[in-house]
């Protein structure tokens, strides 16, 4: 694609006839960045972790293999660090265009360089297709409309947005017949805050990874690391949960990361909600204990040792909860 006539679209023809005389420096300035920013990113699909266990979380997973062997175009939407790009990756990974590889492109650098219809393949991610201008938005249509009359299994372009595009369009800030292809199949991803129950998994996962990086030994999170974990607010979402836990790992002592080594506000963002009362005819102690111990042995998705090690008790005494014995 020409990338003068490029971008014309993105700013405008009138604001392009005064920059014509300036042609071979604007040539220059849009040439495609490093490949460090074009980014067909080096993470293998092999090794993309797509953890949660809410409901709403398996209902997205389920859509994505569902249309992943015959998508052409999709949007995803939802918050910064909520988990957009793990779907992503999890819908490449099933998809015809898998060996093709993930590239992630910003949205207006990636119309202003690359998007040619005629030679356009593989996988492609473009972020924040919410904060194209309008030029930029009836390029990106053009783009569609000839994707679409191609034979599909040679390109799929998925759009990322922190907004809904469906919304932008309504309050006209987004060309209609845009958000309208675009969104013909579409993943909202709920932010952090409304899927708790995926915090622990989450959480553990993140943790091993980071000793992985860090050639550590595996870490856990103590029963009072993941209280605070599922009170906090997480504005973050996702990614903000990697950033505290990764500071958490240095301050972490014995393998257990503590409610100390969490760095957050003091008072909860938010208000848990409580695991379900023991039934009023049996308030025993032991009746209390077993059942915390099952809450922690659910959150952590039925992992016997992991639970343990929150629990701070040995696993021959988490069979003997679980089987009914008396703790005291």
């Amino acid at each position: 694609m020409n990338p003068v006539w490029a971008l014309g679209l993105l700013i405008g023809p009138r604001r392009l006839g005064t920059l014509r005389p300036l042609q071979s420096a604007v040539s220059y300035q849009i040439q495609p960045p490093v490949s460090g920013l074009t980014l067909v990113e080096s993470e293998s699909l092999a090794a993309t972790q797509v953890v949660g266990i809410s409901a709403s979380w398996r209902k997205l997973l389920m859509q994505a293999e569902m249309v992943a062997p015959y998508l052409q175009v999709a949007a995803i939407e939802g918050e910064h660090g909520s988990g957009k790009n793990t779907l992503a990756r999890y819908i490449l990974k099933r998809s015809p265009i898998a060996e093709g590889g993930f590239q992630r492109r910003d949205a207006r650098e990636w119309l202003a360089t690359d998007a040619d219809p005629a030679t356009m393949a593989g996988f492609v991610y473009l972020d924040r297709v919410d904060l194209l201008a309008p030029p930029g938005q009836g390029l990106l249509l053009s783009v569609l409309k000839a994707l679409q009359d191609r034979p599909p299994g040679r390109a799929v372009v998925v759009a990322s947005s922190q907004t809904s595009l469906r919304q932008l369009a309504s309050q006209g800030l987004l060309l209609p017949d845009l958000a309208f292809r675009l969104t013909a199949i579409r993943f909202a991803v709920p932010p952090l805050r409304q899927r708790r129950e995926d915090i622990a998994p989450l959480a553990q996962s993140l943790l091993d990874r980071l000793c992985q990086r860090y050639q550590q030994r595996p870490v856990v999170l103590g029963p009072g690391a993941l209280a605070r974990l599922l009170q906090h607010g997480w504005p973050g979402n996702v990614r903000e949960l990697a950033s505290v836990l990764e500071a958490a790992l240095l301050e972490a002592s014995n393998g257990i990361i503590q409610a100390v080594d969490l760095n957050l506000p003091s008072e909860p963002a938010v208000q848990v909600e409580a695991p379900q009362a023991v039934a009023p005819g049996n308030l025993s102690l032991d009746a209390v204990i077993r059942h915390h111990v099952q809450y922690v042995l659910d959150l952590n998705r039925g992992n016997k040792l992991r639970a343990a090690r929150q629990l701070q008790i040995s696993r021959s005494t988490l069979y003997r909860i679980l089987g009914n014995e008396s703790f005291l």
